[in-house]
Protein backbone atom coordinates (compact mmCIF):
# COMPACT_ATOMS: atom_id res chain seq x y z
CA UNK A 1 0.00 0.00 0.00
CA UNK A 2 2.88 2.34 0.25
CA UNK A 3 4.07 1.73 -2.73
CA UNK A 4 0.47 2.59 -4.49
CA UNK A 5 -0.10 5.67 -2.17
CA UNK A 6 3.55 6.58 -3.52
CA UNK A 7 2.39 6.38 -7.08
CA UNK A 8 -0.85 8.07 -6.39
CA UNK A 9 0.09 10.92 -5.02
CA UNK A 10 3.12 11.70 -7.27
CA UNK A 11 1.22 10.98 -10.32
CA UNK A 12 -1.47 13.86 -9.39
CA UNK A 13 1.20 16.58 -9.58
CA UNK A 14 3.15 14.70 -12.69
CA UNK A 15 -0.56 14.37 -14.79
CA UNK A 16 0.47 18.65 -15.75
CA UNK A 17 2.91 19.51 -13.44
CA UNK A 18 6.00 17.58 -12.71
CA UNK A 19 8.42 16.73 -10.03
CA UNK A 20 11.18 19.73 -9.63
CA UNK A 21 14.06 18.63 -11.58
CA UNK A 22 17.10 17.66 -9.58
CA UNK A 23 18.25 20.72 -7.97
CA UNK A 24 20.40 18.60 -5.23
CA UNK A 25 23.87 17.29 -4.99
CA UNK A 26 26.62 15.66 -2.92
CA UNK A 27 29.87 17.34 -4.77
CA UNK A 28 31.23 20.54 -5.82
CA UNK A 29 31.85 19.78 -9.49
CA UNK A 30 29.86 21.91 -12.06
CA UNK A 31 27.94 25.27 -11.53
CA UNK A 32 27.13 24.81 -7.84
CA UNK A 33 26.31 26.49 -5.07
CA UNK A 34 27.78 25.08 -1.35
CA UNK A 35 25.14 25.19 1.01
CA UNK A 36 26.62 22.44 3.55
CA UNK A 37 30.54 21.21 3.34
CA UNK A 38 32.21 19.69 5.68
CA UNK A 39 33.98 21.67 8.10
CA UNK A 40 31.56 24.31 7.78
CA UNK A 41 30.39 26.36 10.65
CA UNK A 42 26.72 25.87 11.06
CA UNK A 43 24.77 28.17 8.33
CA UNK A 44 21.13 30.12 8.66
CA UNK A 45 18.05 30.09 7.50
CA UNK A 46 16.22 33.44 6.91
CA UNK A 47 12.42 33.41 7.13
CA UNK A 48 9.72 36.08 8.13
CA UNK A 49 8.16 35.76 11.25
CA UNK A 50 5.06 36.83 9.82
CA UNK A 51 4.61 33.99 7.24
CA UNK A 52 1.83 31.53 7.61
CA UNK A 53 1.79 29.07 10.89
CA UNK A 54 1.82 25.67 8.53
CA UNK A 55 5.34 27.24 7.07
CA UNK A 56 6.74 27.34 10.65
CA UNK A 57 6.07 24.06 10.91
CA UNK A 58 7.59 22.70 7.58
CA UNK A 59 10.53 25.26 8.28
CA UNK A 60 11.33 23.50 12.06
CA UNK A 61 10.92 19.73 10.00
CA UNK A 62 13.58 20.96 7.40
CA UNK A 63 16.08 21.99 10.43
CA UNK A 64 15.28 18.43 11.58
CA UNK A 65 16.05 16.77 8.52
CA UNK A 66 19.09 18.67 7.68
CA UNK A 67 20.36 17.67 11.21
CA UNK A 68 19.36 13.62 10.66
CA UNK A 69 21.50 14.09 7.48
CA UNK A 70 24.37 16.50 8.21
CA UNK A 71 24.48 15.92 11.03
CA UNK A 72 24.21 20.03 11.97
CA UNK A 73 20.71 21.64 12.50
CA UNK A 74 20.75 25.27 10.89
CA UNK A 75 19.61 28.29 12.54
CA UNK A 76 16.42 30.30 11.72
CA UNK A 77 16.56 33.60 11.59
CA UNK A 78 14.55 36.85 11.07
CA UNK A 79 16.96 39.20 9.97
CA UNK A 80 19.46 39.49 7.03
CA UNK A 81 22.59 40.78 9.08
CA UNK A 82 22.31 37.10 10.83
CA UNK A 83 25.32 34.87 10.06
CA UNK A 84 26.07 32.46 7.35
CA UNK A 85 22.78 32.43 5.87
CA UNK A 86 22.32 29.89 3.06
CA UNK A 87 18.38 29.59 3.04
CA UNK A 88 15.41 32.46 2.06
CA UNK A 89 12.20 30.98 2.76
CA UNK A 90 8.92 32.63 2.47
CA UNK A 91 5.34 33.33 0.77
CA UNK A 92 4.79 36.22 -1.59
CA UNK A 93 3.12 38.35 0.04
CA UNK A 94 3.56 37.20 3.88
CA UNK A 95 7.71 37.02 3.94
CA UNK A 96 8.66 40.91 3.83
CA UNK A 97 12.20 39.26 2.72
CA UNK A 98 10.00 37.50 -0.72
CA UNK A 99 8.21 40.59 -1.61
CA UNK A 100 11.84 42.53 -1.33
CA UNK A 101 13.17 40.22 -3.66
CA UNK A 102 10.74 40.93 -6.43
CA UNK A 103 10.91 44.42 -5.64
CA UNK A 104 14.54 43.87 -6.36
CA UNK A 105 13.85 41.91 -9.73
CA UNK A 106 15.62 39.13 -8.32
CA UNK A 107 12.64 36.70 -8.04
CA UNK A 108 10.20 37.02 -11.10
CA UNK A 109 6.69 37.96 -9.60
CA UNK A 110 4.76 36.82 -12.63
CA UNK A 111 6.30 33.09 -11.78
CA UNK A 112 4.09 33.03 -8.34
CA UNK A 113 1.78 35.37 -8.61
CA UNK A 114 -2.21 34.52 -8.99
CA UNK A 115 -0.63 30.97 -9.11
CA UNK A 116 -2.30 28.12 -6.73
CA UNK A 117 0.22 26.06 -4.69
CA UNK A 118 3.19 26.78 -6.71
CA UNK A 119 6.81 27.12 -5.46
CA UNK A 120 10.10 28.01 -6.99
CA UNK A 121 13.59 27.14 -5.95
CA UNK A 122 16.05 29.04 -7.14
CA UNK A 123 20.09 30.49 -6.59
CA UNK A 124 20.26 34.42 -5.83
CA UNK A 125 23.48 36.12 -6.24
CA UNK A 126 23.45 39.24 -3.49
CA UNK A 127 19.97 38.69 -2.20
CA UNK A 128 20.36 41.04 1.05
CA UNK A 129 23.81 43.07 2.18
CA UNK A 130 26.15 41.08 3.43
CA UNK A 131 25.15 37.54 1.81
CA UNK A 132 26.78 36.76 -1.12
CA UNK A 133 24.48 34.12 -2.27
CA UNK A 134 21.58 31.72 -1.59
CA UNK A 135 19.24 29.82 -2.33
CA UNK A 136 15.82 30.78 -1.69
CA UNK A 137 12.09 28.87 -1.92
CA UNK A 138 9.46 31.21 -2.76
CA UNK A 139 5.57 30.17 -2.57
CA UNK A 140 2.67 31.36 -4.12
CA UNK A 141 0.36 30.64 -1.28
CA UNK A 142 0.52 28.55 1.87
CA UNK A 143 1.01 25.25 0.80
CA UNK A 144 3.35 26.85 -2.06
CA UNK A 145 6.20 27.59 0.27
CA UNK A 146 5.03 24.21 2.26
CA UNK A 147 5.82 21.99 -0.99
CA UNK A 148 9.21 23.81 -1.55
CA UNK A 149 10.33 23.40 1.69
CA UNK A 150 9.73 19.69 1.79
CA UNK A 151 11.42 19.16 -1.98
CA UNK A 152 14.64 20.31 -0.55
CA UNK A 153 14.01 18.14 2.21
CA UNK A 154 13.42 15.18 0.05
CA UNK A 155 16.22 15.81 -2.54
CA UNK A 156 18.81 16.25 0.17
CA UNK A 157 18.00 12.83 1.53
CA UNK A 158 14.44 12.44 3.86
CA UNK A 159 12.07 10.39 2.14
CA UNK A 160 8.12 11.54 2.68
CA UNK A 161 8.09 7.88 4.36
CA UNK A 162 10.42 7.94 6.96
CA UNK A 163 8.35 8.20 9.66
CA UNK A 164 5.62 5.81 8.24
CA UNK A 165 7.51 3.30 6.87
CA UNK A 166 10.79 3.56 8.23
CA UNK A 167 12.85 5.32 5.25
CA UNK A 168 16.53 5.41 6.31
CA UNK A 169 18.12 9.27 5.51
CA UNK A 170 20.35 9.29 3.44
CA UNK A 171 23.32 10.97 5.13
CA UNK A 172 25.82 13.17 3.74
CA UNK A 173 28.19 16.41 5.06
CA UNK A 174 28.32 17.91 1.45
CA UNK A 175 25.51 19.52 -0.11
CA UNK A 176 25.55 21.39 -3.04
CA UNK A 177 22.73 23.09 -5.09
CA UNK A 178 22.99 23.68 -9.00
CA UNK A 179 22.10 27.11 -9.85
CA UNK A 180 19.44 28.17 -11.32
CA UNK A 181 15.39 28.07 -11.26
CA UNK A 182 13.22 24.94 -10.44
CA UNK A 183 9.48 24.41 -9.97
CA UNK A 184 6.93 21.55 -9.84
CA UNK A 185 4.23 24.07 -11.35
CA UNK A 186 1.18 24.24 -10.21
CA UNK A 187 -0.86 21.06 -9.12
CA UNK A 188 -3.11 19.57 -11.97
CA UNK A 189 -5.85 18.60 -9.49
CA UNK A 190 -7.01 21.18 -6.68
CA UNK A 191 -7.92 18.66 -4.01
CA UNK A 192 -5.62 15.68 -3.35
CA UNK A 193 -5.81 13.58 -0.23
CA UNK A 194 -6.20 10.29 1.23
CA UNK A 195 -9.34 8.55 3.35
CA UNK A 196 -8.22 6.35 6.61
CA UNK A 197 -10.77 3.94 6.85
CA UNK A 198 -11.15 0.77 8.16
CA UNK A 199 -8.35 1.36 10.28
CA UNK A 200 -9.07 -1.48 13.05
CA UNK A 201 -7.63 -3.58 14.76
CA UNK A 202 -4.42 -2.84 13.41
CA UNK A 203 -3.67 0.65 13.09
CA UNK A 204 -6.33 2.03 15.80
CA UNK A 205 -4.10 -0.75 18.44
CA UNK A 206 -0.72 1.15 17.52
CA UNK A 207 -2.50 4.61 17.49
CA UNK A 208 -3.46 4.17 21.20
CA UNK A 209 -0.66 2.63 22.24
CA UNK A 210 1.72 5.24 20.92
CA UNK A 211 -0.53 8.32 20.89
CA UNK A 212 -3.37 7.39 23.70
CA UNK A 213 -6.00 8.08 21.32
CA UNK A 214 -7.00 9.50 17.63
CA UNK A 215 -5.73 13.05 18.40
CA UNK A 216 -3.60 15.85 17.44
CA UNK A 217 -0.25 13.91 17.97
CA UNK A 218 -1.22 11.47 15.78
CA UNK A 219 -2.66 13.66 13.11
CA UNK A 220 -0.18 15.36 13.13
CA UNK A 221 2.37 12.75 11.91
CA UNK A 222 -0.88 12.57 8.93
CA UNK A 223 -0.73 16.02 8.66
CA UNK A 224 3.22 15.74 7.73
CA UNK A 225 2.93 13.27 5.35
CA UNK A 226 0.10 14.20 3.31
CA UNK A 227 2.25 17.74 3.17
CA UNK A 228 5.29 15.91 2.15
CA UNK A 229 3.47 13.96 -0.75
CA UNK A 230 2.52 17.39 -1.54
CA UNK A 231 -1.43 16.47 -0.86
CA UNK A 232 -3.48 18.52 1.16
CA UNK A 233 -6.85 16.98 2.14
CA UNK A 234 -8.03 14.76 4.33
CA UNK A 235 -11.49 12.47 5.33
CA UNK A 236 -10.29 11.23 8.80
CA UNK A 237 -10.76 7.74 10.52
CA UNK A 238 -14.15 6.84 11.13
CA UNK A 239 -14.47 3.55 12.70
CA UNK A 240 -15.89 4.42 15.89
CA UNK A 241 -14.01 7.78 15.84
CA UNK A 242 -15.00 11.60 15.55
CA UNK A 243 -12.36 14.04 14.15
CA UNK A 244 -13.76 17.00 15.68
CA UNK A 245 -14.93 15.50 18.87
CA UNK A 246 -11.99 13.28 20.18
CA UNK A 247 -9.96 16.32 20.18
CA UNK A 248 -10.38 19.52 19.46
CA UNK A 249 -6.88 20.47 18.85
CA UNK A 250 -7.42 18.36 15.65
CA UNK A 251 -8.80 20.45 13.29
CA UNK A 252 -6.77 23.42 14.77
CA UNK A 253 -3.54 21.96 13.90
CA UNK A 254 -4.52 20.71 10.49
CA UNK A 255 -5.80 24.35 9.66
CA UNK A 256 -2.26 25.81 11.06
CA UNK A 257 -0.34 22.87 9.46
CA UNK A 258 -2.63 23.61 5.62
CA UNK A 259 -4.55 20.28 5.37
CA UNK A 260 -8.12 20.64 4.14
CA UNK A 261 -10.28 18.52 6.22
CA UNK A 262 -13.71 16.52 4.84
CA UNK A 263 -15.63 14.15 5.89
CA UNK A 264 -16.71 10.87 4.03
CA UNK A 265 -19.29 10.30 1.80
CA UNK A 266 -21.62 8.85 4.27
CA UNK A 267 -20.87 11.73 7.10
CA UNK A 268 -22.66 15.19 5.97
CA UNK A 269 -21.75 18.68 7.53
CA UNK A 270 -18.57 18.07 8.85
CA UNK A 271 -20.21 15.62 11.76
CA UNK A 272 -18.63 12.04 12.00
CA UNK A 273 -21.17 9.01 11.87
CA UNK A 274 -20.77 8.17 15.58
CA UNK A 275 -21.08 11.19 16.58
CA UNK A 276 -25.00 10.57 15.96
CA UNK A 277 -24.77 7.47 18.07
CA UNK A 278 -23.53 9.97 20.71
CA UNK A 279 -25.29 12.79 20.65
CA UNK A 280 -28.40 11.98 17.98
CA UNK A 281 -32.05 11.34 18.96
CA UNK A 282 -34.66 9.33 17.21
CA UNK A 283 -33.98 7.76 13.78
CA UNK A 284 -31.79 8.74 11.61
CA UNK A 285 -34.85 9.46 8.65
CA UNK A 286 -35.07 12.48 7.16
CA UNK A 287 -38.85 12.12 6.45
CA UNK A 288 -39.54 11.40 10.23
CA UNK A 289 -36.77 13.38 11.89
CA UNK A 290 -35.79 16.10 10.08
CA UNK A 291 -35.77 18.88 12.57
CA UNK A 292 -33.63 17.03 14.62
CA UNK A 293 -30.97 16.28 12.12
CA UNK A 294 -30.76 19.87 11.03
CA UNK A 295 -29.75 20.68 14.54
CA UNK A 296 -27.50 18.13 14.19
CA UNK A 297 -25.74 18.96 11.04
CA UNK A 298 -26.08 22.97 12.05
CA UNK A 299 -23.73 22.28 15.37
CA UNK A 300 -21.35 19.95 12.85
CA UNK A 301 -20.79 23.40 10.51
CA UNK A 302 -20.89 25.79 13.17
CA UNK A 303 -18.16 24.07 14.72
CA UNK A 304 -16.17 23.44 11.77
CA UNK A 305 -16.99 26.93 9.61
CA UNK A 306 -13.81 29.14 9.88
CA UNK A 307 -10.85 25.76 9.69
CA UNK A 308 -10.43 25.26 5.68
CA UNK A 309 -12.85 22.49 5.12
CA UNK A 310 -14.53 20.63 1.78
CA UNK A 311 -18.43 20.27 3.55
CA UNK A 312 -20.40 16.95 2.57
CA UNK A 313 -23.75 17.35 1.26
CA UNK A 314 -26.48 14.38 1.16
CA UNK A 315 -27.52 11.54 3.46
CA UNK A 316 -27.08 7.80 2.83
CA UNK A 317 -28.60 5.37 5.63
CA UNK A 318 -27.42 5.38 8.74
CA UNK A 319 -24.00 2.84 8.83
CA UNK A 320 -22.85 3.54 6.00
CA UNK A 321 -25.81 1.86 4.23
CA UNK A 322 -28.64 2.97 1.64
CA UNK A 323 -31.37 4.95 2.45
CA UNK A 324 -35.06 3.29 2.86
CA UNK A 325 -36.67 2.66 -0.50
CA UNK A 326 -39.18 5.53 0.40
CA UNK A 327 -36.17 8.00 0.07
CA UNK A 328 -36.38 9.40 -3.30
CA UNK A 329 -34.86 12.46 -5.45
CA UNK A 330 -37.17 14.62 -4.41
CA UNK A 331 -36.26 14.19 -0.69
CA UNK A 332 -32.45 14.31 -1.46
CA UNK A 333 -32.64 17.19 -3.06
CA UNK A 334 -34.59 18.79 -0.26
CA UNK A 335 -32.29 17.64 2.14
CA UNK A 336 -29.40 19.11 0.13
CA UNK A 337 -31.52 22.56 -0.41
CA UNK A 338 -31.43 22.15 3.57
CA UNK A 339 -28.15 22.01 4.17
CA UNK A 340 -26.89 24.48 2.58
CA UNK A 341 -29.88 27.00 3.71
CA UNK A 342 -27.85 26.17 6.68
CA UNK A 343 -24.54 26.97 4.97
CA UNK A 344 -25.78 30.41 4.17
CA UNK A 345 -27.12 30.79 7.52
CA UNK A 346 -23.80 30.02 9.68
CA UNK A 347 -21.43 31.94 7.09
CA UNK A 348 -23.44 34.76 6.50
CA UNK A 349 -22.61 34.38 2.54
CA UNK A 350 -24.26 32.59 -0.63
CA UNK A 351 -24.12 28.60 0.08
CA UNK A 352 -21.86 28.61 -3.21
CA UNK A 353 -18.67 30.26 -1.97
CA UNK A 354 -18.26 27.51 0.77
CA UNK A 355 -16.98 24.13 -0.74
CA UNK A 356 -19.23 21.66 -0.73
CA UNK A 357 -18.67 17.82 -2.26
CA UNK A 358 -21.97 15.44 -3.17
CA UNK A 359 -20.32 11.72 -3.37
CA UNK A 360 -22.00 9.58 -6.27
CA UNK A 361 -20.92 6.53 -4.05
CA UNK A 362 -22.92 2.51 -4.69
CA UNK A 363 -26.75 3.51 -4.99
CA UNK A 364 -26.42 7.24 -4.62
CA UNK A 365 -25.22 7.27 -8.18
CA UNK A 366 -29.03 6.21 -9.28
CA UNK A 367 -30.43 9.01 -8.25
CA UNK A 368 -28.45 11.13 -9.98
CA UNK A 369 -28.52 8.91 -13.54
CA UNK A 370 -32.57 9.22 -12.86
CA UNK A 371 -32.26 13.31 -13.37
CA UNK A 372 -31.59 14.54 -9.31
CA UNK A 373 -30.81 18.58 -9.58
CA UNK A 374 -26.96 19.19 -7.83
CA UNK A 375 -26.24 22.17 -7.39
CA UNK A 376 -23.72 23.89 -10.04
CA UNK A 377 -21.12 25.47 -7.48
CA UNK A 378 -21.32 21.32 -5.49
CA UNK A 379 -18.31 19.15 -6.68
CA UNK A 380 -19.83 15.92 -7.59
CA UNK A 381 -17.34 13.16 -6.06
CA UNK A 382 -17.56 10.20 -9.11
CA UNK A 383 -16.82 6.65 -7.69
CA UNK A 384 -14.76 3.38 -8.36
CA UNK A 385 -16.73 0.07 -7.98
CA UNK A 386 -14.74 -0.41 -4.34
CA UNK A 387 -12.47 -2.78 -6.79
CA UNK A 388 -10.32 -0.16 -8.45
CA UNK A 389 -12.79 0.46 -11.34
CA UNK A 390 -14.23 3.80 -12.08
CA UNK A 391 -17.88 3.46 -12.59
CA UNK A 392 -18.75 6.99 -14.36
CA UNK A 393 -17.20 9.83 -16.07
CA UNK A 394 -18.33 13.05 -17.34
CA UNK A 395 -19.35 12.40 -20.90
CA UNK A 396 -16.96 14.59 -23.32
CA UNK A 397 -20.10 16.98 -24.53
CA UNK A 398 -21.28 17.64 -20.79
CA UNK A 399 -21.04 21.13 -19.94
CA UNK A 400 -18.33 22.63 -17.10
CA UNK A 401 -19.25 22.46 -13.57
CA UNK A 402 -18.65 25.43 -11.32
CA UNK A 403 -17.94 22.54 -8.83
CA UNK A 404 -16.01 20.89 -11.35
CA UNK A 405 -15.83 16.44 -10.71
CA UNK A 406 -14.05 14.54 -8.41
CA UNK A 407 -12.99 11.22 -7.95
CA UNK A 408 -13.32 8.78 -4.75
CA UNK A 409 -10.96 5.70 -5.71
CA UNK A 410 -10.22 2.63 -3.27
CA UNK A 411 -6.77 0.77 -2.24
CA UNK A 412 -8.94 -0.82 0.74
CA UNK A 413 -12.15 -2.25 1.19
CA UNK A 414 -14.48 -3.64 3.80
CA UNK A 415 -17.64 -5.06 2.04
CA UNK A 416 -19.76 -7.95 0.13
CA UNK A 417 -18.44 -9.80 -1.75
CA UNK A 418 -15.16 -10.14 0.33
CA UNK A 419 -12.61 -7.53 2.29
CA UNK A 420 -9.40 -6.37 0.91
CA UNK A 421 -6.95 -4.63 2.86
CA UNK A 422 -3.21 -3.82 3.58
CA UNK A 423 -0.62 -4.17 1.11
CA UNK A 424 -0.60 -3.97 -2.13
CA UNK A 425 -4.23 -4.95 -2.86
CA UNK A 426 -4.82 -2.87 -5.85
CA UNK A 427 -2.81 -3.76 -9.54
CA UNK A 428 -0.78 -0.21 -9.82
CA UNK A 429 -0.57 0.33 -13.80
CA UNK A 430 -4.93 -0.47 -13.39
CA UNK A 431 -4.77 2.16 -10.66
CA UNK A 432 -2.54 4.57 -13.47
CA UNK A 433 -4.56 3.66 -16.30
CA UNK A 434 -8.15 4.65 -14.76
CA UNK A 435 -6.87 8.04 -13.05
CA UNK A 436 -5.48 9.15 -15.97
CA UNK A 437 -8.35 8.38 -18.08
CA UNK A 438 -10.42 10.26 -15.19
CA UNK A 439 -8.52 13.48 -15.08
CA UNK A 440 -8.62 13.27 -19.29
CA UNK A 441 -12.03 13.52 -19.00
CA UNK A 442 -12.03 16.42 -16.44
CA UNK A 443 -12.30 14.98 -13.25
CA UNK A 444 -9.56 17.12 -11.66
CA UNK A 445 -11.34 19.55 -8.73
CA UNK A 446 -10.80 16.50 -5.88
CA UNK A 447 -8.79 13.14 -5.69
CA UNK A 448 -9.24 11.12 -2.35
CA UNK A 449 -8.11 7.49 -1.86
CA UNK A 450 -8.90 4.97 0.74
CA UNK A 451 -5.73 3.82 2.05
CA UNK A 452 -7.11 2.23 4.71
CA UNK A 453 -4.95 2.05 7.71
CA UNK A 454 -1.67 3.59 6.52
CA UNK A 455 0.38 1.60 8.92
CA UNK A 456 -0.63 -2.51 8.52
Amino acid sequence: MFSIGIVFLFSIVALRAQNAPTFVVFSGEGDVFPLTTTNEAKFSILADTADFAGVEYALANLQADFEAVTGIEPLLMANPAATNIKLIIGTLGKSNFIDQLVKTGLINKNELSGKHEKFIIQTVQQPFEGIDEALVIAGSDKRGTIYGIYELSRQIGVSPWHYWADVPVRKSKDIYIRRGVYTAGEPAVEYRGIFINDEEPALGNWVRATFGGFNHLFYEKVFELILRLKGNFLWPAMWGKAFYDDDPLNAVLADKMGVVIGTSHHEPMARAHVEWSRYGEGEWNYQTNAEVLKKFWREGFKRAYGTECIITVGMRGDGDEPMSEEANIQLLEKIISDQRAIISEISGKDAAEIPQVWALYKEVQDYYDKGMSVPDDVTLLLCDDNWGNVRKLPLPEAPKRKGGYGMYYHFDYVGGPRNYKWLNTVQIERTWEQMHLSYEMGVDKLWIVNVGDIKP
